[in-house]
């Protein structure tokens, strides 16, 4: 796609989209946002992330120490030095996207890259008048010439012909202490952050302090220019915005010091990253912070980033994480809850909103506040909740999992208890519904009773169901469903009518009724089921739905259908649901939400009640293993109308070699050939679940569906000119108008061409000829031949006889050979050469065998990883010859310190291991202990004086829950990685 289309596209995206919000109402809380971590552990060179980029074809871009990193969504691609095309360094110091759609990366060199929209790449290597140092910040002007911000030294430039420009900065100016902010304003002055003061080059080119008039001090003083053009000073706590040439304050931030970062989003608020108190906004909710408990990169948040879909980075010194709205909030104990395993929800007459739980009831008054309702059941214990009704009184009933049911008054305090005193059957009370007649009926594990005027009973009428009781609702009619795990009844005054599931589908338990019309729908383990005017029709797994079980149908306002389940929430229209139950549609087609949407846990409860509610405003709330979850449905068009990724091709390979695609040259590509194309849809909210389709003109006649398949593959096309379209959409949204087209031609084999073909037609007739005369000579002589060759072969034979012979013997000596070299090879296959100490593969056979023994005979055993403390920084400034005399020293520590059936390894560069056979946890945390009092005691590592080593470790003991060797392992290096965190020089316990 052309660079300018292609910018048009995501600017089209920028302004269209419409966000989660309405205008007025701006963007949700920070709690209600989503938020989605990377650190190396998923694919990043490296946890620090100093700038982010997103290209206008849609590919976010971010500097790293370790090279530079594409993301499209799905996979990180890294270049830096090895790659091709790579880097000079893969120190990369700050990105910049120019209006042709360019990349710029700088580097820890002073070079400068750019990769163009074609995919090209151009070097600008640092001249010997400029600094080989870092280079923190690029800003280009209105001229396109770059700024270029040099650690310590100042600042220079790269102008249009390519050529630098540099001046050592003036003995006033603090460049020496440069920060990593630099600016270019409308006017082409260069503004500079610095630890001292801000920096600004005019017009004229010199460079001065800002004006003390501005009042802006000397401390840590840096610019900002939003993307609506206006300039923004941070000082210190405060914030000012430049208008007129002078700074105004418009923030102070009392508390919040060292902020290192800043970005105005398109809703006009401010993100602010700090140097060790994470992420701030300034926003109509006022100054917030996201909520605590996360657990989040930490470290100096470097660089920010709003993408084209409203997303934002937040890159730093931890690795990278992304808050995005979603379509759910959730609420969970952070927010007041009292436990996140909710199972029943409820709005009263009040609106306020009641919540069941395994930790017990809670209450959500209208300014959103959830406060306990101090509940306690025999032994002083908040009982757990799983079903909730109201009476006209407004009184309301709770009923709970073995403490029967509890009568309270709308302000949360206890009225009375029924349990066993006053005849309810023990066990737990999963769902209440109360009749028009006022009178209370309520499901036990023993069948269904009844309370009036604070009397229980159990109806004496045939074909009453004794067992558990899942579900309970009263229909228009005042008939009562009942759901239990054997199917349904329904009692119709004194007459009980059964309704067999299983005929249809073989539905059995049943969790919940809803009435819509004159149809009641049934949820069940089967899917749902419509009884209508007597008929039973079933909408489950074989009719599109992507669950068998569902605990909850629930009609909104705007024709939509929401449906709990274990596996998140499915939503359809209740028009489909209807067609597809009378058979006027074969599917019915569903959108899916789990956690990726915002829910508190794709794991939507049932068997209680209500599980899932429609409020008087018209919110949907469901409740989940993870908390309670709810949905505006109004918002809900506003995100399924987002603009459809743009599909771009990330890849092109011939027979498994890559081919530079992109540029205006048309691709020839020779017949016969395995074609290979890669593609994505370049969206960051939903990536796993964008939809594909190709179409390649010269073979396809129309679109082919591709699902969430990101290549496509062509073997042997015929000869001729082709065009490949890629589109594709989000889950349930329209096809994006924005394809990727390539555009290639196959070439013919040469044998395919007709001149080719006439020549060979001349020389074969040519051959047969030829072929005759040889076959006739070839017979007269043959007979010649025969004698000879008979005779030569019983002489061949006799000899080769001979030679077989000395080859037998040949092959025993060489078998012995290769004995005594394999025994050679299997010692080294398990030995590090460096230390002598058993490597990787020996230390994994060891472990798996002494795990299994230990399971076996309920010997004890722990093991120990330990990492040498800041052994880079041993190489680097001893080399690596003292970092490998210092690994000897360690591994001579190690066996010293070990017993003989303890076995030490060398698991990977500074990294060992230590398998400890018949070893309880204290006494290896001894061993431990002893080891560090070695290495304390070392004195002079490697020869060098003054020079000490230390360790970090991890250490675990083998208990049932390592059902693997793996998991193990797996636990003794997350201590390890908590002993680097609290300090280093530790053995932490995991």
């Amino acid at each position: 796609m052309p660079t300018l289309q292609a910018a048009a596209l995501w600017l089209m995206l920028l302004c269209a989209v419409p966000w989660p919000l309405s205008a007025q109402d701006g963007p949700p809380p920070l709690r209600d946002y989503a938020i989605d971590v990377w650190t190396s552990r998923n694919g990043l060179p490296h946890n620090s992330l100093r700038d982010i980029a997103q290209t206008p074809e849609g590919h976010l871009w971010f500097a790293t120490w370790e090279g530079l990193v594409r993301y499209n969504g799905l996979d990180f691609t890294v270049f830096d030095r090895s790659t091709t095309p790579g880097l000079r360094d893969n120190g990369v110091g700050a990105l910049l996207v120019d209006r042709s759609g360019g990349l710029w990366i700088s580097d820890s060199r002073g070079n400068v890259t750019r990769r163009g929209a074609d995919g090209r790449w151009q070097v600008w290597e640092h001249r010997p008048d400029t600094p080989q140092v870092l280079i923190q910040a690029m800003q280009m002007d209105s001229h396109g010439r770059l700024w270029l911000l040099y650690e310590g030294k100042g600042i220079g430039s790269l102008g249009p012909d390519g050529t630098f420009d540099y001046q050592t900065p003036p003995a006033d100016v603090p460049m020496a202490m440069s920060f990593t902010k630099l600016v270019v304003d409308a006017q082409d002055r260069v503004w500079v952050g610095t630890l001292d003061g801000l920096v600004v080059r005019d017009t004229d080119g010199v460079q001065r302090r800002a004006p003390d008039s501005w009042g802006l001090g000397r401390g840590l003083v840096w610019p900002y220019r939003a993307p609506d053009g206006v300039m923004w000073v941070v000082a210190g706590e405060r914030i000012y915005r430049m208008q007129d040439g002078a700074p105004l304050l418009q923030h102070r931030l009392p508390g919040v010091t060292h902020i290192t970062a800043m970005l105005q989003d398109r809703h006009g608020d401010l993100w602010l990253g700090t140097e060790n108190q994470g992420l701030l906004r300034l926003s109509r909710h006022g100054l917030e912070r996201l909520p605590t408990g996360l657990s989040l990169p930490g470290g100096r948040v470097v660089s920010l980033r709003e993408d084209a879909e409203g997303s934002i980075w937040v890159g730093a010194n931890g690795g990278l994480y992304r808050l995005r709205e979603t379509l759910f909030s959730s609420f969970t104990e952070r927010d007041g809850l009292s436990g996140d395993y909710v199972r029943t929800v409820f709005e009263d007459r009040l609106r306020q909103l009641w919540i069941g739980s395994a930790s017990g009831l809670d209450r959500r008054d209208a300014q959103g506040r959830f406060s306990p309702v101090p509940l306690r059941n025999n032994v002083g214990k908040s009982p757990s909740v799983l079903s909730l009704a109201q009476d006209r009184e407004g009184r309301l009933w709770v009923g709970t999992f073995g403490d029967g049911i509890f009568q309270i008054n709308e302000q949360g305090q206890r009225l009375h208890v029924y349990g066993n005193a006053e005849g309810l059957p023990g066990g737990n009370i999963r769902a209440i519904s109360i009749d028009r007649d006022g009178v209370v009926w309520a499901g036990t594990q023993k069948g269904v009773i009844r309370i009036e005027a604070g009397q229980v009973g159990q109806p004496a009428i045939p074909g009453m169901p004794t067992g558990l009781i899942t579900a309970l609702a009263h229909d228009a009619e005042g008939g009562l469903w009942i759901g239990t795990i054997e199917g349904i009844r329904v009692l119709r005054g004194d007459r009980v009518q059964a309704i067999d599931l299983q005929r249809l589908g073989g539905g059995r338990s049943v969790f919940g009724f809803q009435q819509i019309g004159d149809a009641m729908w049934i949820s069940t383990d089967r899917g749902l089921y419509r009884y209508q005017q007597g008929t039973l029709a079933r909408v489950g797994l074989e009719q599109g739905m992507p669950v068998d079980t569902v605990f909850q149908l629930v009609p909104d306002r705007v024709g939509n259908v929401w449906i709990s389940s274990n596996r998140g929430v499915l939503r359809t229209d209740m028009a489909m649901l209807n067609a597809v139950a009378d058979g006027r549609a074969a599917r019915v087609e569903v959108e899916h939400y789990n956690e990726i949407d915002g829910m508190a846990n794709s794991q939507a409860n049932g068997s209680s009640g209500p599980s899932a509610i429609l409020r008087q405003d018209g919110t949907f709330w469901v409740v989940t293993a993870g908390g309670l979850s709810t949905v505006d449905p109004l918002r809900l068009q506003r995100f399924r109308e987002r603009l459809a990724p743009p599909a771009v091709i990330e890849s092109v390979q011939v027979d498994g070699a890559p081919l530079h695609w992109q540029g205006s040259d048309h691709n020839s590509i020779p017949g016969g050939r395995r074609l290979s194309v890669s593609y994505v849809g370049l969206s960051y909210l939903l990536s796993e679940r964008i939809r594909y389709r190709t179409r390649l003109d010269g073979l396809d006649k129309g679109w082919i569906e591709r699902g969430q398949q990101r290549s496509v593959e062509f073997i042997g096309l015929p000869p001729g000119d082709y065009t490949l379209h890629v589109s594709a959409a989000h889950p349930g949204g329209a096809w994006s108008d924005s394809e990727a087209v390539w555009e290639f031609t196959v070439e013919p084999f040469l044998w395919q061409r007709r001149s080719v073909q006439l020549v060979a037609a001349l020389m074969l007739l040519a051959g047969l000829i030829a072929l005759y005369r040889y076959l006739i000579n070839r017979y007269k002589a043959s007979n010649v031949r025969l004698a000879r060759m008979v005779k030569e072969a019983t002489l061949d034979l006799q000899t080769q006889t001979v030679n077989l012979q000395a080859l037998n013997l040949e092959k025993t000596e060489l078998a012995d050979r290769l004995a005594v070299q394999a025994e050679a090879f299997e010692r080294q296959a398990r030995e590090d050469a460096l230390t002598g100490l058993p490597n990787r593969r020996a230390f994994d056979e060891a472990l798996a065998r002494d795990f299994a023994r230990s399971q076996r005979s309920h010997h004890p055993l722990c093991l120990v990883v330990l990492d040498i403390d800041h052994f880079k920084e041993v190489n680097d400034r001893h080399s690596h010859s003292v970092g490998d005399v210092v690994l000897v020293e360690v591994a001579r520590l190690l066996a010293s310190a070990c017993r003989d059936s303890d076995m030490p390894a060398r698991t990977g560069g500074e990294e060992f291991a230590l398998l400890l056979n018949d070893t309880r946890l204290d006494e290896a945390a001894q061993v431990c202990a002893r080891l560090r009092g070695l290495f304390h005691d070392h004195p002079d590592w490697a020869g060098i004086p003054g020079l000490t080593v230390t360790f970090s470790a991890g250490l675990v003991e083998l208990d049932a829950a390592d059902r693997t060797p793996m998991l193990l392992y797996q636990r003794a290096d997350r201590a390890l990685y908590r002993a680097k965190s609290e300090g280093r020089d530790r053995t932490a316990i995991g």
